[in-house]
């Protein structure tokens, strides 16, 4: 149980519905689009709204004992200060549990794109926001002070009719796949283009189509989600056993039946 749970980028706050006081005792979900809290979702537990910047938390050092974020980290312009600002307010002996969009996430959206506007504009700019690669992310946690960490990587595949189908969803209707995750996403990107041209949309969709299209005549857009799990530290934590403590060698781990069965005898 979780006296105290923090949401990060809770948006109508989705976490919340899929908690219970069993697990959390109160939340507190911040965002820092205020019109997404003032639409917040009832739940059961006690919750309360606070508009804020991820990367300027605004709570003291060692507030919460859990700080969930769900698919919404990519929006963060200094994830590193982000991540610093979560080790932060967590107690010691707390966790982190946070999900993000993985470097994979739309690759066939911004390929096609890219090869439509280097054949009809002659260069191209980027269209859809940047993400983190998976390499990088245990990196920037542990750097952040978190430690015991478990960080792993999930592909969703959604068909769409077509490119537009797609673009038209993350610009401004929800995609769902199941309760999992739900988004109206644009480019954040500053050094945009404000627009594509028509030819270049039309070039895109065949280009698209082409390369990645199913067999169905549909074409897949696919999405993918950075799991990650830090603790902060506490004395009580498991540690590491000492470099040279081990007992035996790699070199008898193909004996270690025999070992084992000689022990128990």
């Amino acid at each position: 149980t979780f006296p105290l749970a923090l949401d990060v980028g809770s948006g109508r706050g989705y976490i919340a519905q899929h908690l219970t006081k069993e697990t959390v005792e109160k939340l507190i979900q911040v965002d820092i689009a205020e019109n997404a809290l003032k639409n917040a979702v009832e739940s059961e537990i006690p919750t309360v709204n606070v508009v804020a910047d991820e990367e300027f938390l605004p709570f003291k050092e060692d507030t919460f004992d859990l700080v969930v974020s769900s698919l919404s980290l990519h929006w963060v312009n200094d994830l590193p200060r982000a991540f610093r600002e979560i080790h932060q307010v967590l107690k010691p002996d707390g966790v982190f549990i946070g999900a993000m969009f993985g470097g994979d996430t739309l690759y066939e959206l911004r390929c096609s794109l890219q090869l439509a506007e280097l054949e009809r504009e002659g260069g191209f700019s980027p269209h859809v926001s940047p993400f983190t690669a998976v390499s990088d992310l245990g990196h920037l946690l542990s750097r952040a002070g978190f430690n015991t960490l478990t960080v792993d990587t999930d592909e969703i595949q959604v068909n769409y009719p077509g490119l537009f189908e797609v673009m038209e969803d993350l610009q401004g209707k929800y995609i769902l796949y199941g309760n999992l995750f739900c988004m109206g996403e644009s480019n954040c990107s500053w050094n945009r283009k404000p627009l594509l041209h028509r030819e270049t949309m039309l070039a895109a969709a065949a280009i698209y189509r082409e390369m990645y299209g199913n067999s169905d005549g549909s074409v897949p857009a696919t999405f993918q989600i950075y799991y990650m799990i830090g603790w902060k530290f506490h004395e009580s934590q498991a540690r590491p056993a000492q470099r040279g403590s081990a007992t035996v060698s790699f070199g008898d781990l193909a004996k270690i039946d025999g070992l084992l069965s000689r022990r128990k005898k």
